[in-house]
């Protein structure tokens, strides 16, 4: 079962950073912020073994990096 919910967040999380890195309207930073949520989630999913916390957590802190990256 943990695997088919890793394996479907991957996906998910794949699809959400190839459908955003063709925003055009979108600045690198805030490309990098949200690839940054994106791979902290699934971090945090699976440090947490699929808790709602440690994805959230994982997410935000992502996203701050990721931001902090792309300046």
């Amino acid at each position: 079962m943990k695997q088919i919910f890793l394996l479907a967040l991957t996906a998910s999380t794949l699809s959400l950073l190839s459908g955003c890195s063709t925003w055009d309207q979108m600045s690198s930073r805030e490309k990098s912020a949200v690839g940054g949520a994106a791979v902290g989630g699934v971090v945090g999913a699976t440090v947490s073994d699929g808790g709602v916390l440690g994805t959230v957590g994982g997410a935000a802190i992502g996203g701050v990096i990721g931001d902090q990256i792309g300046k």
